[in-house]
């Protein structure tokens, strides 16, 4: 996943310029298909993922949380989503400048992408805020997996990266329901996320959908 378009664009601009080269100089088939395969996975690559930080920007994490709800739907499964938010990080800029705040979202991303399964979906959709959607998945087994990743967070040398740097972060966490649209779900887990800021760092508070109301016959 890349971490910056400037480091992408140019790439398959080389290798689109290159195809089109060998096209019209008469190159066979196998010399130029692989080039352009490798500018379609790296466009495709721009479109779905955060330039920053490699992880699924907005826009395709809210596709994946909809085809999770209607799945869902089909199958009656429960699944869960956490938002997650990076503890100070406004103040963390402030004292250590935008390249450290950038290198803390990357790896944020990275380590992520060690602890959670492949079938769930990480992806940026604020400047210092993740939306987590895992699939099958209960709250409380959502929570160990948000604990996982502090444990991860935790150990990993931050010195590396600024001195005496150690980040947590709040998490926000609701299940789906029955009826629910994508903004229903990601405005629980976002006011969950708010509640846990308000606990304190390395929060973590859950927000179940409201029962319907019943009417008796």
């Amino acid at each position: 996943m890349p971490r910056n378009t400037k480091q992408t664009i140019p790439f398959a601009q080389q290798q689109l310029l290159e195809a089109i080269a060998q096209i019209k100089e008469g190159y066979s088939r196998d010399d130029v298909v692989p080039k352009l395969e490798a500018v379609m996975a790296q466009l495709q690559t721009l479109v779905t993922h955060d330039h920053l930080t490699g992880a699924l920007n907005r826009n395709t994490l809210i596709e994946r949380l909809d085809a999770e709800l209607q799945r869902s739907q089909r199958t009656g499964h429960t699944f869960t989503v956490a938002i997650i938010g990076i503890d100070r990080l406004l103040e963390i800029m402030e004292l250590h400048g935008q390249d450290v705040t950038k290198r803390i979202l990357q790896v944020l991303t990275t380590e992520a992408s060690q602890v959670l399964r492949s079938l769930d979906s990480f992806g940026r959709i604020g400047a210092t805020e993740f939306a987590i959607v895992m699939p099958t998945t209960w709250l409380d087994q959502s929570g160990k997996a948000m604990a996982r990743l502090k444990d991860r967070l935790q150990a990993f040398d931050w010195q590396e990266v600024a001195p005496d740097l150690q980040i947590s972060f709040c998490t926000g966490l609701t299940a789906n329901s029955p009826g629910d649209s994508s903004e229903q779900v990601l405005s629980r887990a976002d006011q969950a996320l708010r509640q846990a800021r308000q606990q304190g760092v390395n929060s973590i508070v859950q927000i179940e959908a409201d029962l319907p109301d019943f009417t008796a016959e």
